[in-house]
């Protein structure tokens, strides 16, 4: 279903997924209707989605969103923008975070979302 992927600073799941649309639907409608990603909200996916609308402050603008291209043909390749650098008039912003799970200890899960915003800092000062 999915397989590893090592980076610098991380190793990442990844997993591809096919199918075939239903008659009527389009791309856009799997898009509309998959995303934010389970593995960014949670679950039950509405009530959490409900929940974090409540307790962030902030929009996550593209993080957690998604980046890639859909074709007239009807194919796509998405992912789930985490990790990632926006740039805008000279300023560079990223977002971070965790999974917080029923045993998450809070302290390994801010420690954990440091280490991932330091990466996105020294890729920034490599440049």
């Amino acid at each position: 279903l999915f397989h590893l992927e090592e980076y610098a600073t991380v190793l990442q799941m990844v997993a591809t997924v096919k199918g075939e649309l239903k008659e009527g639907l389009s791309s856009v409608d799997i898009v509309r209707k998959t995303f934010p990603g389970g593995s960014i909200t949670g679950a039950p996916k509405i009530r959490a989605m409900e929940i974090i609308d409540l307790l962030e402050t902030t929009t996550r603008n593209i993080y957690t969103g998604s980046i890639g291209y859909m074709g007239f043909d009807g194919n796509m390749d998405l992912n789930i923008a985490i990790r990632t650098i926006f740039l805008k008039d000279k300023k560079a912003y990223f977002q971070v975070g965790g999974g917080i799970v029923w045993d998450s200890d809070p302290e390994e899960e801010y420690e954990e979302s440091l280490i991932k915003g330091h990466a996105l800092v020294s890729a920034l000062n490599r440049t």
